[in-house]
């Protein structure tokens, strides 16, 4: 069960499972949740993407991201990958959805309806080797002009919603 993904249609209702290689390789809307954390400084915390991660590898991308198991509610599995990729455990807020659609290397694509969470931690990460390479803190004017001059060096997701995360973050923590 838990390699797979839960298929959902265009209002995240869910019309299925599948398992996950296959749902990247066919394209299929599924479910997945992506983790935004900051320091009190209000720097966010970057991930390396582990080099041997089956796509985008040695990318950088948001704190974390996965998929819910079936039948586990989206919060609670971002919490869960929280731990399971950096080490940390905190209060997670959602912020907002968005669906996306990228054709990636090897044949395979991201279509994901994207549930955004946002946390603020000064916990020191603790990551899983297996899946992050290297992490750093930036502030948000520093990823903007990093993502205009080296794009190819991060996640298409998390160019896709960043607009969207620097917006939402003011909001959310009166900042």
């Amino acid at each position: 069960m838990k390699d797979q993904v839960i298929l959902v249609d265009q209002l995240d209702q869910m019309t299925g499972l599948m398992e996950k290689m296959e749902a990247h390789q066919r394209g299929k809307l599924h479910r997945a949740f992506s983790v935004f954390i900051f320091n009190q400084k209000g720097e966010f915390l970057l991930q390396q993407r582990a080099l041997n991660k089956y796509h985008s590898g040695g990318q950088w991308s948001n704190t974390c991201c996965s998929h819910p198991y079936p039948g586990e509610e989206t919060k609670a599995g971002a919490k869960r990958r929280l731990q399971e990729e950096m080490g940390m455990d905190c209060e997670l807020e959602f912020g907002f959805s968005f669906i996306y659609y990228a054709d990636l290397k090897d044949g395979l694509s991201e279509n994901e309806f994207d549930h955004v969470y946002f946390g603020i931690s000064d916990t020191t990460p603790v990551p899983n080797p297996d899946e992050v390479a290297a992490f750093k803190y930036v502030t948000l004017e520093a990823l903007e002009t990093q993502l205009k001059t080296n794009p190819e060096h991060y996640t298409i997701w998390l160019k896709i919603c960043f607009e969207r995360v620097k917006s939402d973050y003011n909001q959310l923590f009166n900042l």
